[in-house]
């Protein structure tokens, strides 16, 4: 599947707010007309239609009244600690999830991988787990939470100085690259690449369910 995410992507982290800064982030504010900020901290998010998930009764039908659970990953919350030479960021997410049948007690065990990613397509650690949603007799829906961490050596994460030092540089009105962004530069784009991470986590769908949720 293609890691393309619904929040983040690979060069999210460079916009953000200021309210977000600490120290050590790289920001701009003059002469190349943006703000840009950057964290050691993997993004964190959902790929883009793998937030979803349904099953069906029997599994190989699509129809309405064939539908068995659904469920969806949501609140999504981390944490990092970017202090010490690895750093670890910790994530929780809620799945809610409904199903058709309230008949009986039940609980159905939801897949669902966290991914480590690097420069946006480059899979460094993937870990699958599962999340257990159980429904009470006459229930629709019910919620359950799940966790997912990713470790960084944060050499790899860092900008090399002189990358860092031609985003930072000040650009006066007149010079020649007053009103380049430095971030459009081949080279620039691709140092940064190199040195963004994102974790990522959605359901583990099989082909068919990945097709259901592309097509529906």
């Amino acid at each position: 599947m293609h890691p393309r995410m619904i929040a983040t992507g690979a060069l999210v982290t460079l916009l953000a707010l200021a309210g977000c800064r600490s120290e050590g982030d790289i920001v701009i504010e003059q002469g190349v007309g943006i703000t840009a900020l950057r964290s050691t901290c993997p993004a964190v998010g959902v790929p883009i239609y793998t937030g979803n998930m349904t099953t069906f009764t029997p599994a190989d039908a699509r129809t309405l009244d064939a539908m068995d659970v659904t469920a969806y990953i949501t609140n999504v919350r981390s944490t990092c600690d970017e202090n010490g030479g690895q750093v670890f960021t910790s994530a929780t997410f809620d799945v809610v999830a409904s199903r058709e049948d309230t008949a009986g007690a039940r609980t159905v065990e939801l897949p669902y991988f966290s991914t480590v990613m690097r420069g946006g397509d480059n899979v460094v650690a993937k870990r699958v787990g599962t999340v257990q949603v159980t429904f009470a007799d006459g229930q629709a829906r019910a919620q359950a939470s799940g966790t997912a961490e990713a470790w960084v050596d944060r050499a790899e994460a860092t900008l090399p100085a002189d990358i860092r030092e031609r985003i930072t540089r000040k650009r006066n009105a007149g010079e020649a690259d007053a009103a380049i962004d430095p971030l459009t530069e081949p080279d620039v784009r691709a140092a940064v690449a190199k040195a963004t991470f994102e974790l990522l986590i959605g359901f583990q769908l099989t082909e068919d369910q990945l097709a259901y949720n592309v097509t529906r």
